[in-house]
């Protein structure tokens, strides 16, 4: 071994770049293999997302339409039938509210619960939820059950 072979150990030096703008012998100086003008060229340069070189972008090209209320408010809807099963599988017996549906996976922690008035109800239930239809609760009511907002 002498100064004329050494060499680093392997896999310990990652670059094999080239060294652009290092001077015309390097045959990459000058402009630096970026060529002449353009943004490109420049410093600092970076295109746009969805720029189309100056064509109007698609996402500027097609129509826009509709609304969006950004004050809604999402229900999970359950109708009775959905009760009535839940019922009938022993899962509840005289009492339904939000948390037995949690662990039931009905719905999730965060959703707001609307009854709605599908199927028939054959069992006295007293049900808490956030929101009734007009026919669930009554529904609910004829049952002999009670129908409790959150």
């Amino acid at each position: 071994m002498n100064l004329s072979n050494l060499q680093p150990a392997n896999g310990s030096v990652h670059n094999q770049n080239k060294r652009v703008g290092r001077g015309e012998g390097s045959g990459k100086g000058g402009t630096a293999a970026r060529g002449h003008k353009g943004a490109k060229s420049r410093s600092g340069y970076s295109k746009k997302i969805g720029f189309e070189g100056g064509q109007m972008p698609l996402q500027r090209r097609v129509p826009k339409f509709g609304f969006k209320n950004i004050n809604r408010v999402e229900y999970v809807g359950i109708n009775l039938d959905t009760l009535q099963t839940l019922v009938d599988n022993g899962t509840i017996t005289d009492t339904l509210d939000f948390n037995v549906l949690v662990e039931n996976r009905i719905v999730s922690k965060n959703s707001l619960v609307k009854i709605l008035g599908r199927g028939e109800l054959k069992t006295k239930l007293k049900v808490t939820a956030h929101k009734f239809t007009a026919t669930a609760k009554a529904a609910i009511e004829a049952a002999g059950g009670e129908a409790v907002s959150l």
